[in-house]
């Protein structure tokens, strides 16, 4: 049977809540992260602030730069989380197969509950429906026969958005004259090693399909069979998850250690926060790793469970220190052997009722309000030259 995937991609997320609980924000250029006179990121913004250029995960000097008359807040994360099990509570309705991506994003296979709803589409439409009058959003959806063909298809008619790409064929038509880039897995890295063979375009690829295996390898082979739309991937479901993790991808690759250990800081940070949310702890801590060649290794340590992201930290870069030192595509941590439980020393329960109070700071006033003194020297460090 032929896969049915949808994905759900929420419409300027943070930002959109922002504005549906203050119509007076509506129509403006709107960006959630640190203030101007902070150090930190951009984490979303509305579709007004990105005509000026503002994107996600851009420094908040360069988007304050870009956009000196725009709106800036602090993120509220008890909103956004509350939104987003709303939304959901949606999705669940459909299928058990539901991967959350994130608090915004998801797919869904709907290969054997299609028939049960009148169809994909019927779906699609009643998600949107459901998302804007139950929790007052917009989300753009797509519908495809895999994960990439869905993914394109919601980004094509964003914002409030609904495509179908219903077969290999459809998707080749669609993107065979875009940049290289519209093939998932390809980063500004590959993409540029590309260019300087002539590839720019998906046609570029076919044209030349024994110049990109040559250059890239077995990536160079995947890259091949996606820009043929063929995609193999399988939505899994987490609703019991075994662990849980955050990457980041650098747009140049990564030489400087220390650079990388700020990183992986703040990731630690990130999961920290997601694991006190979930009121579990993890026994054992992964450091994943993808080179600039496309070698992915990873390293693992196991010990006393934890959710402080000093302790996760300290085993990631323990790990980072052990590997061996060439260009970084990648980094990322992932946890695992969680368990609600935790035996702690004197010490431990100290530290674990300063994470706590910590934790209901951020939990009331957004994940980035309040931050260890080490978080924001990797702030400060990573900020530099912005």
């Amino acid at each position: 049977m032929d896969k049915i995937l949808i994905h759900v991609d929420m419409d300027a997320f943070y930002a959109a809540v922002e504005v549906r609980d203050n119509p007076e924000l509506a129509g403006k250029p709107l960006i959630i992260g640190m203030l101007p006179h902070e150090r930190g990121v951009v984490a979303t913004c509305s579709y007004e602030a990105r005509k000026f250029g503002v994107r996600s995960a851009m420094s908040i000097k360069t988007a304050y730069r870009l956009c000196p008359h725009g709106i800036y807040m602090h993120p509220n994360m008890h909103k956004y989380v509350t939104a987003s099990n709303q939304v959901h509570a949606i999705w669940d309705t459909y299928t058990d197969l539901v991967e959350h991506i994130s608090l915004d994003e998801g797919y869904l296979d709907v290969t054997g509950s299609a028939h049960l709803f009148g169809g994909a589409a019927r779906i699609g439409h009643e998600i949107k429906e459901r998302v804007k009058t139950q929790v007052g959003l917009t989300c753009s959806v797509g519908i495809g026969y895999s994960m990439m063909s869905a993914k394109l298809a919601s980004e094509e008619k964003k914002p409030d958005g609904f495509f179908e790409i219903p077969n290999p064929e459809s998707l080749k038509n669609l993107i065979m004259d875009r940049n290289v880039r519209i093939i998932w897995g390809v980063g500004a890295k590959t993409a540029e090693t590309l260019q300087k063979i002539g590839i720019r375009t998906v046609r570029d690829i076919h044209q030349n399909r024994p110049a990109v295996l040559h250059l890239l390898g077995n990536f160079g082979k995947q890259i091949i069979e996606l820009a043929d739309g063929i995609d193999g991937r399988q939505v899994v479901s987490y609703a019991d998850p075994k662990s849980l993790g955050k990457e980041h991808t650098f747009q140049q690759d990564i030489r400087d250690l220390g650079y990388l250990k700020d990183v992986l800081r703040l990731i630690a940070s990130e999961l920290s926060f997601e694991i006190h949310q979930k009121a579990i702890y993890a026994r054992t801590v992964t450091l994943k790793v993808t080179y600039d060649d496309m070698q992915q290794i990873t390293r693992a340590k196991s010990g006393e469970p934890t959710n402080q992201a000093g302790e996760i930290y300290a085993v990631a870069a323990s790990l980072l220190d052990k590997i061996d030192k060439r260009p970084i595509r990648l980094v990322g941590i992932s946890l695992s052997g969680l368990t609600g439980h935790r035996q702690m020393s004197l010490m431990g329960e100290k530290q674990e009722a300063m994470d706590a109070a910590l934790f209901k700071i951020q939990q009331r006033f957004g994940r980035h309000s309040i931050k260890t003194g080490s978080e924001l020297g990797a702030q400060k460090r990573l900020g530099e030259g912005d």
